[in-house]
């Protein structure tokens, strides 16, 4: 389904019943990377998944975007559908983007899941942003593929699941090189370690212990900063750690939920 919201097409998807659970996916993803978490989720919930802007079936606007902007256009889609109240769960740039909101748009979020993300910039994001985005423009988003894939998964995933590597693969390959660029200049920006103690929802931080992109220290340093929160570091899993370890994540995850939204 699709939804005018921010000046842009939202493409969106709801399932299940119950409190309401918004999801936001990775860079070079779409909404079907939460695939592995919907069995379960939509037994206790009425969860929302989008397609980023630039990403899926989502308007795909020129230039560079930002991660407010990125909020304000789930700000724009929550109130076209009256949703007043959202857990939020966001995996990388989708945690990046539930923390511009939770900051932006205080009292939102019932609570929210900060998986495989960060709250700043490493001192070499601008160099390593800009040669992504040279790559993408210059040879097309299959030139990402082989790299994106051994960061977002350990070696005996990725040898061991094909299919998965194909499916996932793809999804990057078809993700528009605009719509990447655009969001490639707002993750690269992110700041907000030192306002995170403004936010004042539970929080539940999630990594994967061999992710590259957002590694468990930056996964320490948002728990460190967001007082309350909670931190799970997923053994055996790289950066899209709830595909490597469906299982675990969604143990984590639903355990949380439950427990903050008092649905047991």
């Amino acid at each position: 389904m699709k939804i005018k919201a921010n000046g842009i097409e939202i493409n969106y998807e709801i399932e299940g019943e119950g409190p309401w659970v918004t999801m936001s996916h990775s860079l070079a993803c779409n909404l079907s990377m939460w695939g592995p978490q919907m069995p379960v989720l939509t037994r206790k919930y009425k969860v929302l998944r989008y397609d980023t802007r630039g990403h899926g079936q989502s308007g795909v606007p020129a230039g560079e975007y930002t991660l407010e902007q990125l909020a304000d256009d789930v700000k724009g889609l929550l109130d076209a559908l009256k949703i007043r109240q959202t857990h939020w769960v966001g995996l990388s740039m989708g945690g990046m983007i539930g923390q511009a909101f939770a900051l932006k748009y205080p009292g939102v979020f019932s609570s929210m899941v900060l998986a495989d993300t960060t709250s700043r910039r490493p001192p070499d994001a601008a160099k390593m942003w800009t040669e992504r985005i040279q790559n993408a423009q210059q040879k097309g988003m299959g030139a990402l593929v082989e790299g994106t894939l051994g960061r977002w998964f350990t070696e005996p995933y990725r040898t061991s699941r094909k299919d998965v590597m194909e499916r996932i693969g793809n999804d990057i390959r078809r993700t528009p090189v605009a719509g990447f660029v655009g969001c490639c200049h707002a993750i690269s920006k992110v700041d907000y370690l030192d306002r995170l103690k403004e936010i004042k929802c539970p929080t539940l931080v999630i990594v994967g212990e061999h992710d590259m992109g957002t590694p468990p220290e930056a996964a320490r340093a948002i728990h460190e900063n967001l007082p309350g929160s909670q931190l799970k570091v997923i053994a055996s899993a790289a950066h899209l750690s709830n595909v490597e370890q469906a299982q675990v994540f969604n143990d984590a995850l639903t355990g949380f939920l439950d427990r903050v939204s008092k649905q047991r």
